[in-house]
């Protein structure tokens, strides 16, 4: 929301959706323009990130964002998983360390644990009925 306040472009997308997007676009011929899109904005917001293992060609199109935002752009990945854990979501060992040097070592990792009885985040801050 500050980000917003302050006039730069956010998108935020789950990451299953953009995965989505990513493949429709390549199968229409218009992958380029897609990506150039998500190089443009100035904060992209990925939830859902590493939620479900990839498959190559997946992994191949998050390089080319991750590369084309590395050092140019502002990218928050929302998980459930630790960092530690993402090399083995991404699978093929050279995309996947491509892709999380861009990431991980330019980065502030902030995690927010919760106790099995505290209620959820979405239940305290979400809409009430």
């Amino acid at each position: 929301m500050e980000a917003c306040k302050r006039f730069y472009s956010v998108r935020y997308i789950r990451l299953p959706d953009l995965l989505t997007d990513l493949a429709i676009a390549r199968g229409e011929g218009t992958i380029k323009k897609l990506l150039a899109q998500y190089q443009k904005v100035n904060l992209l917001i990925l939830d859902e990130w590493m939620l479900v293992s990839l498959r190559e060609s997946e992994a191949r199109d998050l390089l080319e964002i991750t590369h084309s935002r590395h050092k140019r752009a502002s990218t928050i990945f929302c998980s459930q998983f630790a960092p530690a854990g993402w090399h083995a979501k991404i699978g093929e060992t050279t995309l996947a360390d491509a892709i999380l040097d861009r990431i991980v070592y330019d980065s502030y990792t902030i995690e927010i644990h919760c106790d099995g009885d505290e209620p959820s985040m979405r239940e305290v801050y979400g809409i009430k009925e």
